[in-house]
C-alpha cells in the first residue's frame, strides 16, 4: 500500500510573473486528492503569439484528473488570478471558492461566457474554514493592489502550508484590508506552526522597505492642483484603491471627475456592490464631462500599459466619446510599466507630446507604489511565520533562485520548483519527484488551441517570409492544362531584378512542369516538394526571403 504524500505542483507562475495556476494534492501516490489555487492569464505579443488575445497554463495534466479535484480557490480578483477561470472551468467542473468582490468578478465572466454561477461559493475570512478533501482552507486578508486580496492557510494531514497569493506589508491601503501581523502570529503559532510557505517573489531584488498606498494622497493632490489644464490619469483599472486617491484628489483640488474605461467602471461597480468601496467621488459621465470647464476636469482612464483599445490610447489618437486632449493639458502615468509593454506605453507618450500635452510618469516612485512585497518586507514574513519550508513562487526563475538563497541562508529548506515541477513537502525537506508536461494555451479569438498545434507558429513564419499560393490543374492523364499561376501575400513585388515577382516564379514553374515526369506530376506530395523548393528559390534569390508555400492542384477526372 503506498504511503499519503503531500505535493506541490505549479501549472503556471512559477519561472514567470503572470499565468498563475498552483495545485496541491494529499492522498496515496498517483492517486492524491486535488485542489487548484487559481487559474489566471497573461497577455500575448505580437513577437510570439500575433493575433491571440490571451495566454494560459495548459491543464491537459488536471483535465486528466478531473474526478480528483476537490475545489478551484481563487486568492483575489486580478486577471493573471482569476482571467483563465471562465475558459478553463467546463473543463474541470469543481467547485469555486473566492471572497465577496473576487467573486462579484467572476459572476460577471460567468454570466458573459453562460456558465452556471452556482458554483461560485463566496466565503468570509479567517476563521470561516472551507473544507475540501482532506484540506482545510481559510482565505486570510493581505493588502495588494485590488479589493479583498487574500493568503491561504492550507491544513493537511502533513501539516499546514500557508500560499500568500500576491501581497504587501501595507497598514493604510486606503481601499480593502491592513496586512494584520498579529493574525500572521496567531497563525504561526497555532498547532504544529507552518510547515512550508510559498511565497510571492516579485520584488525580492527591490532593497528598500515597501510603501503604503496612503503615501501618495499628498503627491498626488499637490500634482493635480498645479495643473492649469485638464488632468487625464491612469492606473491599472483593478486598483479601486488608486482610483479613489485620484478622485478625491481631483475633488480637493476643484476639479470633477471622470472615469474613461469599462474595466474601470465595472471594478468601481463591483467594488460599491459588494461594500468595499464606500464614498466615492461623484462620477461625470462622458456627455456631462464635455460642458466641463477644462481646468475643471479630471479624467482617470483605462491603458496604463499601452493597450491599444484602452481610454489612453484612444486618446492620443484622437477624439474618444466627445472628449479630446489639447496643448496645455496634463497627462499622468500613476502606475509602472511592466516589462514588455514599453514600447505601447512610449507610443502614447509621444503621440501626447506632438499634442503639446505634458507628460508625466510615476517620478519615481511619487505617484505609485507597488503592490507586493519588497525584501526586506518577504524576509519580515520569513520571520514572523517560521516555515520549515519555503517555496518560492509568482516572479520569473531570477526572483525565485533569490528568493531561496535568502531562506537558506535563515536554515530554511527551500525549493526552486518551476511550471511542471511537483515537489513532495511530506518530509523535512521539499523533494522534486517528476516533471509535468507545463505549456501554455491560447484563447485565439473564441476557441482555446495548443501552443505546440501549429497555429501561432505558422503565423509567425506568414509574418516573417509572406505566403505564396500556387495553384496547378492537371487532366486526367497527369498533364498540365496550362501554367501554374500564383497569388502573393506580404512580399515585395519586385526583387533585385525588377521583374515581378510572381511573373517570375509563374515562368520557372512553367519549365518545371514541362521536363516534370507523369510520376511526379501524379504525386501530390512531389508536386508539393518540388514546388515548394522552386518558389522559394526563386524568393531567396530575388529578395531574400523564405516564404510559406500553399499548392493547391485540381485535378480533372474523366466523364
Amino acid at each position: 500500500m503506498k504511503k499519503n504524500r503531500l505535493i506541490y505542483l505549479p501549472l503556471g507562475g512559477a519561472g514567470e510573473i503572470g499565468m498563475n495556476a498552483y495545485v496541491y494534492g494529499y492522498g496515496p501516490e498517483g492517486a492524491e486528492r486535488l485542489i487548484v489555487v487559481d487559474l489566471g492569464v497573461t497577455f500575448p505579443d505580437m513577437d510570439t503569439s500575433p493575433g491571440v488575445d490571451l495566454i494560459m497554463a495548459d491543464i491537459g495534466w488536471l483535465e486528466a484528473n478531473a474526478d480528483r479535484i476537490e475545489a478551484i480557490f481563487i486568492t483575489h480578483g486580478h486577471e493573471d488570478h482569476l482571467g483563465a477561470l471562465p475558459h478553463l472551468w467546463s473543463r474541470l467542473k469543481a467547485p469555486v471558492h473566492l471572497r465577496k468582490f473576487t467573486g462579484r468578478l467572476a459572476e460577471l465572466k460567468f454570466e458573459e461566457a453562460g456558465l452556471p454561477k452556482e458554483v461560485l461559493h463566496i466565503h468570509a475570512p479567517r476563521p470561516e474554514v472551507v473544507t475540501a478533501g482532506p484540506f482545510s482552507v481559510q482565505f486570510v486578508p493581505v493588502s495588494h493592489s485590488i479589493p479583498e486580496s487574500s493568503a491561504l492557510v492550507i491544513d493537511t494531514p502533513a501539516g499546514r502550508i500557508v500560499h500568500t497569493g500576491d501581497f504587501k506589508l501595507d497598514g493604510n491601503p486606503i481601499v480593502g484590508e491592513a496586512f494584520d501581523p498579529l493574525v500572521w502570529h496567531d497563525i504561526a503559532g497555532e498547532g504544529a506552526g507552518v510547515k512550508v510557505l510559498v511565497c510571492d517573489s516579485t520584488n525580492v531584488f527591490s532593497p528598500l522597505p515597501g510603501r503604503s498606498e496612503a503615501t501618495l494622497a499628498v503627491p498626488l493632490s499637490e500634482f493635480i492642483s498645479k495643473q492649469t489644464g485638464m488632468v487625464v490619469a491612469t492606473t491599472f483599472a483593478s486598483n479601486v484603491a488608486r482610483l479613489k486617491t485620484l478622485a478625491e484628489a481631483g475633488v480637493a483640488a476643484g476639479r470633477q471627475v471622470c472615469l474613461l474605461g469599462r474595466a474601470m467602471k465595472r471594478m468601481v461597480t463591483a467594488a460599491v456592490e459588494t461594500g468595499v468601496l464606500a464614498d466615492f467621488p461623484t462620477i461625470l459621465s462622458p456627455e456631462e464631462a464635455q460642458k466641463v470647464s477644462r481646468k475643471r476636469l479630471l479624467l482617470i482612464v483605462t491603458g496604463s500599459q499601452g493597450e491599444r483599445r484602452a481610454a489612453s490610447a484612444q486618446l492620443s489618437r484622437g477624439k474618444y466619446l466627445g472628449l479630446e486632449m489639447k496643448e496645455g493639458d496634463s497627462f499622468l502615468f500613476s502606475s509602472k510599466t511592466i516589462p514588455g509593454n514599453e514600447r505601447g506605453v512610449i507610443r502614447i507618450m509621444n503621440a501626447y507630446s506632438e499634442m503639446g500635452v505634458e507628460v508625466f510618469d510615476d517620478h519615481g516612485g511619487l505617484y505609485h507604489v507597488s503592490g507586493h512585497a519588497n525584501r526586506p518586507d518577504l524576509e519580515a514574513v520569513h520571520d514572523l511565520l517560521r516555515p520549515s519550508i519555503l517555496i518560492p513562487m509568482h516572479g520569473e526563475h531570477r526572483h525565485m533562485r533569490e528568493h531561496a538563497k535568502i531562506a537558506t541562508a535563515k536554515g530554511i529548506a527551500a525549493e526552486v520548483a518551476t511550471n511542471g515541477t511537483m515537489v513532495d513537502l511530506t518530509g523535512d525537506f521539499p523533494q522534486v519527484v517528476e516533471f509535468i508536461e507545463a505549456g501554455r494555451s491560447y484563447l485565439d479569438g473564441s476557441v482555446l488551441i495548443g501552443a505546440m498545434d501549429g497555429v501561432v507558429r505558422d503565423r509567425i513564419r506568414m509574418a516573417l517570409g509572406g505566403h505564396v499560393l500556387v495553384t496547378v490543374i492537371v487532366d486526367e492523364d497527369d498533364l498540365p492544362l496550362g501554367d501554374a499561376w500564383v497569388e502573393l501575400m506580404g512580399l515585395a513585388p519586385h526583387g533585385r531584378s525588377g521583374a515581378a515577382l510572381d511573373a517570375q516564379i509563374e515562368a520557372e514553374l512553367a519549365e518545371f512542369l514541362e521536363r516534370a515526369d507523369a510520376k511526379v506530376i501524379a504525386s501530390d506530395d512531389k508536386m508539393d516538394d518540388a514546388i515548394r523548393r522552386i518558389v522559394r528559390q526563386v524568393t531567396m534569390e530575388e529578395i531574400g526571403k523564405k516564404p510559406e508555400v500553399t499548392l493547391v492542384v485540381s485535378r480533372l477526372l474523366a466523364d
